[in-house]
Parts: structure tokens; sequence; C-alpha cells
């Protein structure tokens, strides 16, 4: 493993235990910049350009969900973050299900937004590794420019197109190599499920009602893993549906994720 650490942004000012946002896929750590604004005051939020997104290059090592998680770890702990609650989207939740199993003791507490805690179908992994090779193969991010049209819902389609040029600009901003790296590394990460079941800290799941990619189901799965002994209190943020968004929730309605990760961070504080 190098020593080189990830590049890390404050999106919201505050102190004590930070909030990590790890962003989703094929994105930055920007797509987090509306929905922190909108956290209680004093909620410290650090977002993170995961391995070849952004600002932060490749390690060098195969396309690994792991690797990754220890990469976060490691910027971490180099910054003086002892712990934190890991928040992640998407692919951003993979990475932090494999930090609450490969470093349990810096998880403070852990949100999964509009992800999952399974492994890939093998439709869904023959997929991937289909795109990554287009991606190489022309050098250019154009097999993944339709995805905004699956990633949010129907009434974002309806009434804000305007985060699709957003989205899109967002999108071509990342490297070929960055986007075929990810896709190969989410295609190989296995089932994690028996994470949440064994972690004793605080869970809290949220997804969009519109939701295709992750749905309802694959959150209530999660939230049933995690059982009673480690997600919040019933009603109280273990599960957030939130309405007219599909999987892009922390961009479509932005206020509605912050107030859920604000509980979470909340009930990690003054349970310490």
């Amino acid at each position: 493993m190098t020593s080189q650490t990830l590049a890390t942004f404050t999106l919201h000012d505050g102190g004590g235990v930070p909030l990590v946002l790890l962003h989703g896929f094929p994105l930055d750590h920007r797509m987090w910049a509306a929905c922190a604004a909108f956290l209680p005051p004093g909620t410290r939020a650090i977002g993170v350009d995961l391995p070849g997104a952004g600002h932060s290059d490749l390690d060098g090592f195969q396309p690994s969900i792991d690797h990754t998680a220890d990469w976060v770890h490691r910027t971490m702990v180099e910054a003086g973050e002892g712990n934190a609650v890991v928040v992640g989207h998407s692919m951003g939740g993979y990475v932090a299900l494999a930090l609450a199993e490969r470093h349990p003791g810096f998880v403070a507490g852990l949100g999964l937004v509009s992800t999952k805690s399974t492994a890939d179908t093998e439709e869904a992994r023959a997929k991937r590794l289909r795109i990554a090779a287009a991606v190489e193969a022309s050098q250019t991010v154009d097999a993944v420019l339709s995805m905004p049209a699956a990633l949010v819902g129907a009434t974002t389609t309806e009434r804000r197109r305007h985060l699709f040029p957003v989205l899109d600009l967002w999108i071509r901003a990342q490297s070929p190599a960055g986007v075929a790296w990810a896709q190969r590394a989410m295609a190989a990460r296995p089932d994690r499920t028996a994470v949440l079941e064994r972690f004793d800290a605080p869970v809290s799941v949220v997804v969009g009602a519109e939701d295709t990619i992750t749905p309802l189901a694959e959150a209530e799965h999660m939230v049933k893993a995690a059982g009673t002994s480690a997600r919040l209190s019933a009603g109280d943020g273990s599960l957030t549906l939130v309405p007219g968004v599909g999987h892009m929730s922390v961009v479509e309605d932005p206020q509605a994720v912050a107030a859920a990760l604000g509980l979470l961070h909340g009930h990690v504080v003054a349970h310490r």
C-alpha cells in the first residue's frame, strides 16, 4: 500500500466526531455539497474522493472495495481522526460496509444511503465489466454518460431537469481509468450483509421511494440485518424513505437526506 492519501474536503464546519461522506459512482465529493449545507450547525462533514475519482489518484493495486476502505481509513487516521460516522451513497455504501468490517473501531455509526449490502448478480457483474472494457477502449467516459436518466426518479425527470446538466458535468470530469477501476472493484465485492449483523453501533438506512437500482427491499434487508441492538430506535431514523426521488437521493432531495444523517450523528454523539 502506498503512503499517499485520498483527497478530502471540509463540506460543513464543526467539531467532534465528523461525518465522513463517501460518494457514489461515477461521481466525486461534490455530490454531497448541497446535502452537507443542510446539516445541523456544528456538525463537521468531510467529503472524500475515492480512488481514481475527483482529485484522488489510483493506488496501483488491483480494483478492490477492500483496498478502498483501507485507503479511506488511513487517510482519516493520518488526518488525526480517531473515529467517524461513516456515510456512503451507492458505491460509497459498499466502501462504508467494508470499513465497518475491516476497521470497526473507527466506525462510530454507519449511514447507508441508496445502497445495498448484497453482492452483484452475475448479470450485473458482467455489465460492469463490459462498461469497464468500453471505457478503457475508448479512453472516454462516454459509456456512462447516459446514467443520469436511470439514476434519478420519475419525479426528478419531470420536475428537476436542472439536475441533469449538473450530473453530466460531474461525470464528464471523471477519468476513464478511474471509472473502469471503480466498476471492476464493485463487480468483485462480496455480500456484506453479515457485517451489519455483527455491527454494534447505530445504523441509519436512507432510500428513495422511486429508486429502481437499490430499491426499498434492499434497504429493508439491511435494516433487518442490523437488528434492534445496532440500529436507531423504531421511528427514529433506522429507515428513511424519501418520497419523490430515485437513486440519487442525496442530490435530488439533499435536505431530506441531511435530516436523516443529522439524526444519526446526533444519536451517536448523545450515546458516546
